[in-house]
């Protein structure tokens, strides 16, 4: 394993340990799409249950620290440069529906900077994590965005409407953090999406920035409404013409 800072090791680990309720409570979603109540509440209890298990882990490590997360909200500490972002279930609706595509979520920000990222699909059992300045990986492989440059030779993300036809080739995975580690790892080759929020693409900003993407330029002190587009440096200018989000 690559050298990674105590606080990146924290989050793994209360990552691992988060998952563990995740694939359990996952393996029962099949089970309730077919009774009478449905996997609406359960899958909101495995949100909140992540999201409390994740929560107390980080603060064995930084009791300290500031976090935002989505089931919480924001929580200020004594340490209010530094705090987690933190999204337990990115992909509920895929969660919900039985299909195998969501991650965990967690992100350090130092005052306006992503300093730490970590994204874990724990079906896959894939860790996508990315430390300033030191890389980004994949299950502790070095990853690096896409080399192509025509765009129609490219496949795209999005998770919301298209405004206009475009004449390129994009899928709606259904979880922003994951389009982002597939663009950090060369799977996709860019993304773009509005009203967004801080917990959707934390992790995945500095993921993609390690592996040598570009993404606009994102005021992290607010929490909502955000709007992005990350891909690879050679196709960006050219995503950026066919699209009209800003």
């Amino acid at each position: 394993m690559n050298s990674i800072s105590a606080n990146l090791n924290l989050m793994i680990k209360a990552c691992e340990k988060a998952s563990k309720v995740l694939i359990r409570d996952f393996g029962e979603i099949e089970k309730l799409q077919v009774s009478k109540k449905g996997p609406l509440d359960f899958v909101t209890n495995s949100d909140l249950k992540a999201e409390k298990i994740i929560i107390e882990e980080l603060s064995k490590g930084r009791p300290d620290y500031s976090i935002i997360s989505e089931e919480n909200g924001i929580k200020k500490n004594k340490d209010n440069k530094n705090t987690w972002v933190i999204d337990p279930i990115d992909g509920t609706v895929n969660f919900l529906h039985g299909i195998p595509h969501f991650a965990t979520s967690i992100a350090l920000k130092h005052e306006n900077e992503i300093i730490s990222g970590l994204i874990f699909d724990p079906i896959k059992d894939e860790m996508f994590y990315a430390e300033k300045n030191n890389g980004a990986y994949l299950n502790n492989k070095r990853i690096r965005v896409s080399k192509k440059s025509n765009i129609k030779e490219c496949l795209f993300a999005t998770s919301g409407d298209i405004e206009k036809k475009i004449e390129f080739s994009y899928r709606r995975s259904g979880s922003a953090a994951l389009d982002m580690a597939y663009i950090a790892c060369g799977r996709y080759d860019g993304y773009f999406q509005k009203n967004l929020h801080l917990w959707d693409i934390a992790a995945g900003l500095i993921l993609v920035e390690e592996a040598g993407g570009i993404i606009n330029e994102i005021n992290l002190n607010n929490h909502k409404d955000l709007k992005i587009i990350a891909s690879s440096p050679d196709i960006n200018e050219k995503l950026k013409e066919k699209i009209s989000i800003f």
